[in-house]
């Protein structure tokens, strides 16, 4: 699709407080390696708002707001619901939303989960925005959700199910993200080998998810992400960066 290195990194917290000392020099980083675009997801409205103003700030960001599956108070997923239609022009996602398995163990909690990404979902249908869904510990069940309710535009971020899961997603034409962390997940690693490369993204997850737990992941790292995919798929990485532009586009839009 390019000749250049061309790449996009759908899932960034961009707007997290670890990157406040030095976020231009940290998206400037990123551009000068050709990660042109950054999808900067938000938590809870705070973020929602930051993400709005650091688009306006940096070219490079395009704005996504949710509400993160841990937050179970209904009226702060009716605030953003409605931050989300006010600013439907400036948006390119509603995300980070979804289901936390892992996090939230009790049937109740788990039932307010799924009625407030039902409502996410109904929004993404009504606005015509793409989900960005976390689904951590719930994959099936999310994938479920999203199947019965009639989602079309879908990412699936760092998804950490088997793949014989996401077979029924990659059937209804959702994408899944994969963050720099498959060059030490063996799950993301079977993942990849096992899903087409039609239906796969890149994302940093930053600050979280990178090539060394240790340190503070960028949107750069991105690239890590493409270089595991090309080993894992026996592809070029040029090959594999030129896929997942075209899949993003084929997800967002006129993104670039």
């Amino acid at each position: 699709m390019n000749n250049a290195i061309t790449t996009i990194d759908t899932h960034a917290h961009i707007c997290d407080a670890s990157f406040d000392a030095d976020r231009g020099a940290v998206l400037q980083a990123a551009a000068d390696k050709g990660v042109v675009a950054v999808v900067a997801v938000g938590e809870d409205l705070l973020d929602a708002e930051r993400n709005v103003s650091l688009s306006k700030m940096y070219p490079q960001v395009r704005a996504a707001a949710g509400l993160y599956p841990t937050h179970l108070d209904l009226d702060q997923a009716v605030a953003v619901r409605e931050f989300i239609r006010n600013q439907r022009e400036q948006l390119w996602a509603i995300g980070e939303v979804g289901l936390d398995f892992w996090k939230v163990k009790g049937e109740a909690g788990r039932e307010r989960q799924r009625d407030i990404f039902a409502a996410f979902i109904d929004l993404s249908l009504i606005l015509d925005l793409p989900l960005n869904v976390h689904s951590r510990s719930a994959g099936r069940h999310a994938i479920d959700m999203l199947l019965q309710r009639g989602a079309k535009k879908v990412q699936l971020h760092a998804f950490d199910a088997k793949a014989s899961t996401a077979k029924a997603a990659v059937d209804a034409g959702y994408f899944f993200s994969i963050p720099p962390s498959v060059v030490r997940s063996r799950q993301k690693q079977k993942l990849v080998k096992q899903l087409p490369i039609s239906c796969l993204l890149l994302e940093s997850d930053s600050p979280v998810l990178g090539p060394d737990p240790q340190k503070r992941n960028e949107p750069v790292n991105t690239l890590a992400a493409a270089n595991a995919i090309a080993a894992i798929k026996a592809m070029s990485v040029e090959a594999v960066l030129d896929a997942t532009l075209e899949n993003t586009c084929r997800l967002y839009g006129e993104i670039l």
